[in-house]
């Protein structure tokens, strides 16, 4: 049976070094490094919050090292918020939440991208709300009846 963490090949729009490149820009980062261990800490945290198939469908669009990144470690038993998955890279990397909310805008932003319109709705639609400003995108919702 075939491995299932491993990602496809990879079909990506973009090279790796061009979405280093722009995580770059996107962040402001002074350095190539710096805009690199971005991509690696947040993907491999996306990773955790996605089931097996969002992650299977979405690797393939990526860079393979960052798709190698975002399949690193298994899913969470847990799904975060988006405030709490912010929280929670910022404790396992030791930065602030300011930095990382920050670095989690510049390496989604291109993921965006990759991901194409239709697999983003997809991802957003079973991610908690809050999902959506991380990855740069508004969610509306309707009114709900009052009661």
């Amino acid at each position: 049976m075939p491995d299932q963490t491993r990602p496809r090949r990879s079909r990506a729009a973009m090279t790796y070094d061009q979405m280093l490149e722009r995580v770059r820009y996107e962040g402001a980062y002074p350095t190539r490094e710096r805009a690199q261990q971005a991509v690696r800490t947040v993907l491999d945290a996306l990773g955790r919050q996605l089931t097996a198939d969002e992650r299977r469908d979405l690797a393939p669009r990526l860079p393979v090292e960052a798709a190698l990144a975002l399949t690193a470690s298994d899913p969470a038993t847990e799904q975060l918020t988006g405030w709490e998955f912010v929280k929670d890279l910022a404790a396992r990397t030791g930065a602030t939440p300011a930095t990382t909310r920050w670095d989690t805008g510049a390496v989604l932003a291109p993921l965006c991208a990759l991901a194409g319109p239709d697999l983003l709705a997809r991802l957003l639609q079973r991610l908690p709300d809050d999902y959506a400003l991380l990855f740069g995108q508004a969610r509306l919702r309707l009114p709900q009846p009052a009661a």
